[in-house]
Parts: structure tokens; C-alpha cells; sequence
């Protein structure tokens, strides 16, 4: 059984090394999609801490996402130093902050506004605590949209633009590079960079969800009553879970605003948020497996159904949109997989039917 485990873990590694290789014959755009599911992968990952292992249902996740994005945008931009003289003086040469400088500051601003946001809810459950978290969202989206005057800082709805590519070691993620006679594409390039960290955030999830702090957040997610009697102080790990899940969402987010180069307030909408929820939901809270499935099919979906939208369009001779009937089929893929699979894609297995099975 563990020869089995090994060579499949082995083939599925090779399989995603090969990945962008095989989708560049297809074209860049098919591992563009590849690089954006990664990135979802990686806010799942995160948000999976908060409603997966917490149990606290969070409709504002986004806002960590774009916290990440722009401080990345800021300090790897233009933007700062073509507003600011004072700045312009001090970095003469513009501000291109190194990525291990950077991705360390996002997850940690973000951490911080995690925790700010935890601070309030402690008292809230259920529907409540998906309200309040959904309106610190909100007005997150709305504060970087309206920050262009008296000062401009995030450059309003106009957003920012001319972002640098990623770089360490010398090596810039912007351009193609040649190996062994395979030419990489820049798309290929952040492919490998997403996949190394999406690698490690697994690790990270499931060295946590063996843990004490994991076992702790499951038993509030159970029964925050009952877990409070035991002695566990449901304070602290709340606050723990929002902060360690934003931090996700803050590398995600800088990794994102590098890999697009242009960053506006109107990536980070509700939509947004309610399609991570969604991903982690459809996948299986609380599974890692479920939720990297649930993340995956949920961001390719869209992009490869731009490709049956626009026959079906053809067919109506254009009275429907293309767009609308993308939305669509979503809708129904989701309402089919919910139907069929009420507990997620790939559940955990219950404890119950597995304890009955290994007694038998």
C-alpha cells in the first residue's frame, strides 16, 4: 500500500513537472489558465484554515488577497515614486523591492488586517460572522477604489499598472528562457514558482491540521462550547486562524498583482470571494485534497468554458451571450456537483465508517 502511495505521488509529480510543456504546444493562454488555478489553489489552501479547520465562515477573504496585490503593486511599481518626490529622491533608480522582501510583507500586512478582522467577530457565529466579514470586503474594494485623492496612493479605479515580473538569482520571470533546447514561456516560468508554493502550502496545511492548534480548531469547529469547557482558549485560535489564513491569501495576492502586472480594485470583488468559499465548499471543507480539486476545476471552468459558450452562442445566431451562458453553465455545473455530492467532490472520510470498517 505505501509502494502504491509512492509511485503515484511520483507519477503525479512528473505529470505536473510536464504540465505547462505539454500545454505551450497548445498554446500560452492554456497555461495561463494552469498559473490562475495554482493561484486559486493557493487562496483555497488558505481559506480552507478559516471555514475548513475554524469552522468561521469568511465571505471577505478577497480583501487579503487584495491587500497582497497591491502592496506588491506599490512597491514594485512606478506609481510611488512618480507621485511622491519625496520618495523619487530616495530611490532615484524607482522602487524595485526584492520578492523576499516583499512576499514576507504582504503575508504579514495581511496577517495583521486578519487578526483585526478576528478581533471583532469573536462573539459572532453562523450568518452573522459571513455578514460582517463580507462587509470588511467590501469596504476594502471600496477604500483602494477611492484612494486617489486628497492623495493618490492605489491610484483609484485606474489602478496600477507597469508592475515588475518576478526576479531572483538573476533570473527574470518576464522573459522566456532557453534549457536543454525547450523554450520556456514567461507563463511556464511563474508555472513552476506557483506550483513550489502551492507545494508548500500543502505542507504547511497538513503539518497543521495534525497539530494541536489543528485538533484545537476542529474541536471549535465542532462545538465551540464544549471545546471552551476543555480548556482551550478559543480566543487565541480564532485569532490564529484569521491571521494564518490571510497570510495565504496576502502571498497569493502578491504573486498574483506580479504575474497579471496591472492591478485594479475590480479584481477583487465579492464575486471573487463567493467563488473561493465556493471552491472550497464544492471540494470538501476541511480535506486538502477535496479543496486543491474543488479549487482547480472551479478556476479552469470558466476559461475552458469560453470555448463551448461561443458555439452555443453561434447556434442562437447570437441572441444569447456569451458571457451570460458561461455564468450559466457555471451555475449548473456547481447546482449538478452540490446534487450529486452533498458533503464535496473528495470529502474526508468519516471517522465513524472507517473505525466500523477496520473493526470488520
Amino acid at each position: 500500500m505505501k509502494q502504491q502511495k509512492i509511485i503515484l505521488f511520483v507519477l503525479a509529480a512528473i505529470g505536473l513537472l510536464v504540465l505547462p510543456i505539454v500545454l505551450q504546444g497548445f498554446g500560452n493562454a492554456w497555461v495561463r489558465i494552469a498559473d490562475m488555478a495554482l493561484l486559486f489553489v493557493l487562496l483555497a489552501l488558505g481559506l480552507n484554515i478559516v471555514v475548513g479547520y475554524a469552522g468561521l465562515l469568511d465571505l471577505g477573504y478577497v480583501a487579503f488577497f487584495a491587500i497582497g496585490a497591491y502592496m506588491y503593486g506599490l512597491l514594485g511599481s512606478p506609481h510611488l515614486t512618480d507621485t511622491f518626490p519625496a520618495i523619487a529622491a530616495m530611490f532615484p533608480e524607482g522602487l524595485h523591492t526584492p520578492l523576499w522582501i516583499v512576499v514576507p510583507l504582504a503575508a504579514a500586512v495581511a496577517g495583521i488586517f486578519g487578526i483585526l478582522l478576528g478581533a471583532p467577530t469573536l462573539r459572532l457565529r453562523g450568518d452573522y460572522l459571513a455578514i460582517v466579514t463580507l462587509g470588511f470586503g467590501e469596504i476594502i474594494r471600496v477604500f483602494l477604489n477611492n484612494l486617489d485623492h486628497p492623495v493618490n496612493i492605489t491610484n483609484g479605479p485606474k489602478g496600477i499598472s507597469q508592475i515588475d515580473p518576478v526576479s531572483f538569482f538573476g533570473l527574470n520571470l518576464g522573459k522566456k528562457v532557453s534549457l536543454m533546447g525547450f523554450e520556456f514561456a514567461s507563463v511556464s516560468l511563474y508555472y513552476y514558482l506557483f506550483l513550489a508554493m502551492v507545494v508548500i502550502s500543502v505542507v504547511i496545511s497538513h503539518r497543521l491540521e495534525l497539530s494541536r492548534v489543528g485538533r484545537a480548531w476542529m474541536a471549535i469547529r465542532e462545538d465551540e462550547i464544549a471545546a471552551k469547557a476543555m480548556g482551550i482558549n478559543t480566543r487565541n485560535l480564532k485569532l490564529l486562524a484569521f491571521g494564518m489564513g490571510a497570510t495565504f491569501g496576502g502571498v497569493s495576492g502578491a504573486m498574483f498583482g506580479a504575474f497579471q502586472g496591472f492591478i485594479s480594485p475590480e479584481s477583487f470583488s465579492l464575486m471573487e470571494s463567493v467563488m473561493i468559499v465556493a471552491m472550497v465548499v464544492l471540494g470538501g471543507v476541511g480535506h486538502l485534497p477535496g479543496v486543491i480539486l474543488g479549487a482547480v476545476l472551479l478556476s479552469a471552468l470558466p476559461e475552458v468554458l469560453r470555448y463551448v459558450a461561443g458555439p452555443l452562442q453561434a447556434m442562437t445566431d447570437g441572441r444569447l451571450d456569451a458571457s451570460i451562458l458561461r455564468q450559466l453553465l457555471i451555475a449548473l455545473a456547481m447546482i449538478t456537483i452540490m446534487l450529486l455530492r452533498p458533503r464535496g467532490l473528495w470529502p474526508s472520510p468519516e471517522h465513524g465508517k472507517a473505525l466500523q470498517s477496520t473493526k470488520t
